[in-house]
């Protein structure tokens, strides 16, 4: 056998031994990249993916230390003993002036309330103000301005479904634990322990057990966008459906109760029944539906922009009208039930302006009214 052959023997052995190397690495790194857990991306989406990490844990690391643990004590009576029985809930800090923003059903009935804070210190506290409409309720500890972490409020009129979101809590007593997930929906409604509706809450799929009620629910820039505040799940433990109040809702409750130790509302001053089938069947009106005025208040916006209340009908110029007015529609959308006014009036604040479109008699006109602050009765 020639040199020249034994060269070229060798050369094509040295390459079918390359070629198999190099088949094996392929084979190992499809495996490896197809594990659970594991996608198989191109570099730059995975450098994407590499970022994002970063951020949650950039975002932990600054806000965690502004959550706390939140335990109260109520008395359950057991027989003919009063029995002291323990809740715990999540909440933060927002302010250097001890101010806790958390759930009302976190604290409600409680005899007493403590806050811990992320460096183990627990401090007494107590509310300062609350809303039942929205299940938010504000706390005050006298912990010193250092040993406060705020969370910073975001904005969240802007927020996306799909939008990547962490949720920093306390579920069954594990202190400041984060879960991530993404907006799951906007603008969903969410029925409180008090019987209102609140209204465009936010729907995400981060893990919310109990325990994580009142805290924290933030963007990737670490600003809090919401507040955990209610699951939908048979078990009472995470279902991937969990509902936070939105901080656009809950900024300027909290300025109502730390400027004035209560929240203020908006308030037109009317009484209204829904229009029935049987008496929209007499009246020509647009849609036949509507909200009768059956009282406007004295002193009321209502009573000083002209409006009127009666629940007859009468007959005028052959034609069956209501002897006071009828509210058929508010900033241009039709208005068929008492939850559409009780939802326009929830989402303004006093000096708000609204439009009515109103039909008197046998005419329609718009009035525009400039809401009041609700009185305390």
């Amino acid at each position: 056998m020639s040199q020249q052959t034994r060269d070229s023997r060798l050369q094509n052995l040295l390459l079918c031994l390359l070629s198999s190397l190099l088949a094996v690495a392929a084979y190992d790194h499809f495996v490896v990249s197809r594990r659970p857990g594991r996608a198989l991306l191109p570099l730059s989406i995975s450098g994407e993916a590499h970022s994002e990490e970063e951020a949650i844990i950039a975002v932990h690391e600054a806000a965690s230390r502004g959550v706390v643990n939140i335990t109260s004590t109520s008395l359950r009576r057991v027989w003919f003993d009063l029995v002291p029985e323990e809740g715990s809930g999540s909440g933060s800090v927002i302010d250097t002036n001890g101010h806790i923003l958390t759930n009302l059903h976190v604290v409600s009935g409680a005899r007493k309330l403590s806050v811990t804070l992320a460096d183990q210190t627990t401090w007494p506290a107590r509310i300062v103000g609350h809303d039942p409409d929205h299940d938010l309720a504000v706390l005050k500890i006298s912990a010193p301005a250092e040993q406060l972490h705020v969370i910073p409020f975001g904005n969240s009129s802007n927020l996306r479904v799909g939008q990547t979101v962490i949720a920093i809590g306390n579920p069954f007593g594990l202190d400041r634990t984060l879960t991530t997930g993404v907006i799951s929906g906007l603008g969903r409604p969410l029925r409180t322990e008090s019987g209102a509706t609140i209204r465009n809450v936010i729907q995400t799929d981060a893990s919310i057990n109990p325990g994580n009620s009142g805290g924290p629910l933030l963007d990737l820039s670490g600003s809090l966008i919401g507040v955990n505040t209610a699951i939908v799940s048979p078990t009472r433990a995470s279902a991937g459906i969990g509902f936070a109040v939105p901080t656009d809702t809950v900024r300027p409750i909290v300025e109502d109760i730390l400027t004035r130790g209560q929240v203020r509302r908006a308030w037109l001053g009317v009484q209204v029944v829904e229009l029935s089938p049987r008496d929209s069947s007499r009246l020509d009106i647009p849609n036949r539906q509507g909200l009768v005025i059956v009282e406007v208040i004295s002193g009321s916006p209502a009573e000083e922009a002209g409006l009127r209340g009666s629940d007859s009908i009468v007959e005028r110029d052959g034609r069956a009208v209501l002897a006071g007015d009828l509210i058929v529609g508010i900033g241009g959308k039709t208005v068929a039930r008492s939850a559409d006014l009780t939802s326009v009036l929830r989402s303004r604040r006093p000096g708000d302006e609204i439009q009515l479109r109103i039909v008197r008699d046998t005419s329609q006109f718009t009035l525009d009214v400039r809401l009041g602050a609700r009185p305390d009765r």
